[in-house]
C-alpha cells in the first residue's frame, strides 16, 4: 500500500477535483485524512489501486508525494498508541502521517507513514 499526500489551496472544489480525477480511473479511496492550515490544505489518501491512482493524479496535473505505508494492529485499549509512538520515537523514526484504517473487535488497524519505513517495520514487529 502507498500513501498519496496532496497539497491544495483552501478553496471550494479542490477536494472534488481530486476525487473526480480518481473516480474517472475507477479508484476507490480506502482511507482519507485532511487538514487546513491558513490557506493550505493537505490531504492524504490511501487508494485501492496505487497504479491507477498515480496515473489519475498525473493525468490531472495534481502534484503529490507518495510514501510507503506500514500497517500496524494494536489492541483497542488506552496506552497502546502511546507505546507505539514511544517505540518509534526511541528508534529515531519520525511520523509523517498516521491513519485509522479499521476497527475489528478488540483490534485497531493503523496505517503509518514514517520517514524511514524499513526502520518503522523493524520496530513494530
Amino acid at each position: 500500500m502507498r500513501d498519496f499526500a496532496i497539497q491544495l489551496t483552501h478553496r471550494p472544489g479542490e477536494l472534488a477535483r481530486v476525487a473526480s480525477a480518481l473516480a474517472r480511473k475507477g479508484v476507490n479511496i480506502k482511507s482519507l485524512a485532511g487538514m487546513t492550515v491558513a490557506n493550505h490544505v493537505l490531504i492524504r489518501i490511501i487508494a485501492d489501486d496505487v497504479e491507477a491512482a498515480r496515473a489519475a493524479l498525473k493525468e490531472s496535473n495534481i502534484r503529490f508525494e507518495e510514501s510507503e505505508i506500514v500497517h500496524v494492529l494494536l489492541e483497542n485499549e488506552a496506552g497502546k498508541l502511546a507505546d507505539l509512538a514511544e517505540k518509534l520515537s526511541g528508534a529515531g523514526v519520525n511520523l509523517n502521517a498516521i491513519y485509522l484504517t479499521g476497527i475489528e473487535g478488540d483490534l485497531v488497524e493503523l496505517a503509518v507513514v514514517a520517514d524511514d519505513p524499513k526502520k518503522a517495520k523493524k520496530v513494530i514487529e
